[in-house]
């Protein structure tokens, strides 16, 4: 009697240990969408994208409700592999629900949208000119000159068709508010395109000439003032 008591005591545990273990498998199934990051992978370094690429993409997932509580964006990745791209055009690319990276357990339903599409271009170089940009003028009576750059010349890395057509790049602003003496300046070099980058130089040296100007009514200076106070006493 004793060992048969026992053993109602040990399948009731072991009914027990198994209602527990088994009840995330009995919850019900339910469907959530998620916006996942989606990431470019594999593009050859001979090449550049032109176009806009989502940063998301909208996942429909499906799983248990404890499984999909704990997914997010930090979970869910969706890499999009481009290293079969050898020229330049229009890419479309059919996203796949077996690309998607998700955690155990949870399927990938449907992905929105299923297909990217974007324009590819070969990246070109080029030595382009750099124009230093002169922001404001000197006060009155004061004239500006030529600038001088070392060195004035860059090479950039871009899409081939803005390379094509750029014939300049640019330093950034330098002040001429205020200026009534020849300066030197190092400033950055910089591209209005987001897309070209400046290789080399990073930074160029600018000489601005700044000179009073010649005439009947010089510009009127600190010392000029005292001098001319000078002049007028008995």
């Amino acid at each position: 009697m004793k060992s048969f008591a026992l053993k109602l005591v040990a399948l009731f545990l072991a009914l027990v240990v198994w209602f527990v273990v088994s009840a995330p498998r009995r919850e019900r199934a339910i469907e959530r969408r998620f916006a996942a990051p989606l990431s470019i992978v594999g593009l050859s370094r001979e090449f550049v994208i032109t176009t806009p690429v989502p940063e998301t993409v909208s996942v429909r997932l499906r799983g248990r409700a404890s499984d999909l509580h704990s997914a997010s964006s930090q979970t869910l990745d969706v890499p999009v592999d481009v290293g079969f791209i050898r020229q330049g055009g229009d890419v479309t690319v059919t996203l796949r629900p077996q690309a998607v990276h998700t955690p155990a357990d949870i399927e990938v339903v449907a992905i929105d949208p299923n297909k990217l599409q974007f324009h590819v271009e070969p990246l070109r170089q080029r030595f382009l000119p750099i124009r230093p940009l002169l922001d404001g003028r000197p006060p009155p009576g004061y004239l500006v000159g030529d600038p001088t750059l070392d060195p004035d010349r860059a090479l950039v890395s871009g899409p081939a068709s803005q390379i094509r057509v750029m014939s300049e790049v640019s330093t950034e602003r330098i002040n001429m508010t205020q200026r009534t003496a020849t300066f030197v300046q190092n400033v950055a070099v910089v591209s209005d395109s987001p897309l070209v980058r400046v290789l080399s130089p990073s930074t160029t040296q600018v000489t601005v000439p700044v000179l009073a100007e010649v005439g009947p009514n010089p510009p009127v200076t600190t010392e000029t003032a005292k001098k001319g106070d000078e002049e007028q006493k008995p």
